[in-house]
């Protein structure tokens, strides 16, 4: 499979799933806040290919996360079956899937910055680049906290399915939390299959 091939397919796959849960979603508003990152980002992805095209690998990762988000927009967070799934398993109070969206909020956009930072000769140090990956994802996770208290103060118990803190008072800590472990996480084990498809993106755009 080409990669022209590889990533049609996984826009197709997004753009199917978009359509689908968008018919009948548990709750419409709640859906168009979970997957407005998706709507905003394959656009930008689209329009930046020829001049910017990004490594195979970070691609898949963005395809991952919109995974996570529009099966959050479908069911809203605490109503994921695959949450429920791991809340049996691991005999949790709660479904645990807002968890993993936070997650993958630190590890996709920690390893966009960093392909960012490299490529574009920003940072030549990688770990320099790293701790900038990090306080980019983590930055990003402040100010999707202050988005969801916006909506709180704006829609209220209306905003509940959105919050998906099911009752949490450290609902917040756990979110930031767990987008440092992501970052952590990318930032430890992907930076390395990174590097390599920066470097033989390099090789093949000088031959």
């Amino acid at each position: 499979m080409t990669r022209e091939r590889y990533l049609t397919g996984l826009l197709v796959i997004t753009g199917s799933l978009l359509i689908l849960t968008g018919i009948r979603p548990y709750d419409h508003a709640t859906w168009l806040m979970e997957v407005a990152p998706v709507l905003i980002a394959a656009p930008v992805l689209i329009a930046t290919y020829r001049k910017f095209p990004l490594t195979s690998l970070l691609y898949f990762l963005i395809f991952l996360h919109a995974l996570v988000l529009i099966s959050g927009g479908a069911y809203t967070y605490a109503r994921v079956p695959l949450g429920y799934w791991l809340q049996d398993i691991f005999s949790l109070g709660r479904n645990p899937y807002d968890r993993i969206g936070h997650f993958f909020q630190g590890l996709v956009p920690a390893m966009v910055a960093r392909e960012i930072f490299i490529r574009g000769g920003y940072i030549v140090n990688r770990r320099m680049a790293a701790f900038l990956s990090l306080c980019v994802a983590m930055t990003i996770s402040a100010w999707y906290e202050l988005i969801e208290w916006a909506a709180a103060v704006a829609l209220g118990q209306a905003a509940e399915d959105f919050l998906g803190t099911q009752g949490d008072q450290w609902d917040t800590q756990w979110d930031m939390f767990m987008c440092f472990c992501g970052a952590s996480f990318s930032l430890i084990t992907l930076s390395g299959i990174q590097d390599r498809q920066i470097e033989k993106r390099k090789r093949t755009k000088q031959a």
